[in-house]
């Protein structure tokens, strides 16, 4: 199957608690992001998020992180379209060095994973 990928860098805005954490329904919402490209690519229509199996959230994540968050879908059934996603930080600011300073990490660092199901309804599926 195909994969979809989106790499974003996480805010001041996005930082939701104390020490600039950043709150993880924001990795539920880039998933969202990719569930809908996946959804595209696979039936021609955006469709509907049906709900989540499973959710782990990993390792925190703050602002100035950039996270590249990934999915793919797994089961194909007449309208649902269960998925798999998992969200990596793949660069990390380092403001002990300066307040610009930043790692790309050697090995990204899982900071979320969950699988989830979409359903797309007969009526708008433009692909076979």
């Amino acid at each position: 199957m195909d994969k979809s990928i989106i790499r974003l860098r996480m805010s001041s805005h996005d930082a939701h608690y104390g020490g600039n954490l950043v709150d993880g329904a924001k990795m539920l919402q880039l998933f969202g992001d990719v569930a809908t490209e996946l959804l595209i690519r696979n039936d021609g229509d955006e469709g509907l998020f049906a709900g989540y199996e499973k959710v782990e959230f990993l390792a925190p994540v703050f602002a100035g992180d950039y996270i590249e968050a990934t999915g793919e879908i797994v089961h194909v059934g007449n309208s649902s379209r269960k998925m798999s996603f998992e969200a990596r930080k793949v660069i990390a600011p380092r403001a002990d060095l300066n307040d610009s300073a930043a790692d790309f990490l050697a090995e990204p660092v899982v900071v979320c994973r969950a699988v989830g199901t979409c359903v797309v309804p007969k009526d708008k599926q433009r692909k076979k």
